[in-house]
């Protein structure tokens, strides 16, 4: 379901440059480029801050073990 062939591809292409025109084709790749680039970016720090939460949620259960020794 998620493959796209060359013809699915060339149909989005045609339909790309009718709605928008080639003049505007650039600009539209250069504004979902960095769209992705900022959702990669918020991404990866939020997939950051979860791992240094659950590290930070393990160090205290050591200690806790410890002073029960």
């Amino acid at each position: 379901m998620g493959n796209l062939g060359m013809m699915e591809i060339l149909l989005i292409g045609v339909a790309l440059l009718i709605f928008f025109g080639p003049s505007r084709l650039p600009e539209l790749g250069k504004s979902l480029g960095k769209g992705i680039q900022e959702f990669k970016k918020a991404s990866k720090e939020l997939t950051d801050a979860v791992k240094g939460d659950v590290v930070a949620d393990k160090e205290p259960e050591k200690d806790k073990d410890h002073d029960k020794k």
